[in-house]
């Protein structure tokens, strides 16, 4: 996952919406949004390689999404997988904002993560690569491979397209979300970051939605939770030979709605 952005407390009926790409080699093997079936509480895609997950929402109102952070100099041997992140706090009774803590005190096993879990006890960000957990408050948020709303070209671009987005309703929301999503347009090098890759890396990887061989956006995903609980999760997966997209969807009422107070 390579750029979330979150709503909260922004929108008439949803209290909660998500949108997000995940960015993924190719040839890894992944598993498409759907219910668990050793959790059958979940719903979310898999990745095939090592188990965990990039997204993915429980029925007891837990939910969690990983995007690595870019910084090729710092990498360690043998890591822990950073979507086991995800897939254990979909499935463990750990609050948020517990799980955040936990995740960061065990930062050296991972390479560079920003976790975000959301659940009863609020929503929670951390990333290994800097500071303590915190709990995000009302507002738009972005975030990509470097800590939580740095103004990246990508982050920048979608934050501002998500505002005019949030006076729809329903499917047009949804709609214009994935559509928000898949806006491919470079940013100038100008405004590139410096991540230690290549420039030429640095261009294809500016856009949202990222087109490169054997790199690119598998999946675009949406989540809207309205104010009595009930979720609406969508997943558009992308043929990397070029095929139509594949979408699937899932509503989930759960158990206990995400706390958005303060």
């Amino acid at each position: 996952m390579c750029l979330i952005l979150v709503a909260l407390d922004a929108h008439e009926r949803y209290p909660f919406i998500l949108a997000a790409n995940r960015d993924e080699f190719h040839h890894r093997p992944t598993a498409p949004a759907d219910r668990w079936n050793d959790a059958p509480d979940v719903f979310g895609g898999r990745d095939l390689e090592k188990g965990g997950t990039w997204l993915a929402l429980s029925q007891r109102g837990a939910l969690a999404a990983v995007t690595n952070y870019r910084d090729p100099s710092r990498k360690i041997e043998a890591p822990e997988s950073r979507g086991l992140l995800v897939s254990n706090f979909v499935r463990e009774a750990d609050s948020a904002r517990a799980f955040v803590a936990a995740a960061l005190a065990r930062g050296n096993d991972y390479d560079g993560f920003n976790l975000l879990a959301a659940d009863a006890s609020g929503v929670w960000y951390g990333s290994n690569r800097g500071g303590a957990a915190q709990r995000l408050g009302p507002g738009l948020h972005g975030l990509s491979n470097h800590l939580l709303d740095t103004p990246w070209p990508k982050v920048r671009r979608a934050k501002a397209a998500l505002g005019p987005v949030l006076q729809l309703d329903g499917a047009a929301l949804e709609t214009a979300l994935l559509a928000l999503l898949a806006d491919d347009a470079r940013a100038p090098d100008a405004e590139l970051p410096a991540t230690g890759v290549s420039l030429d890396w640095e261009r294809q990887l500016s856009p949202v939605f990222i087109r490169m061989d054997g790199y690119g956006t598998r999946a675009s995903t949406v989540v809207l939770i309205d104010d009595r609980g009930e979720a609406r999760f969508v997943e558009r997966s992308f043929d990397p030979a070029g095929g139509p997209p594949t979408d699937r969807s899932a509503s989930l009422n759960l158990e206990a709605p995400i706390n958005l107070g303060a």
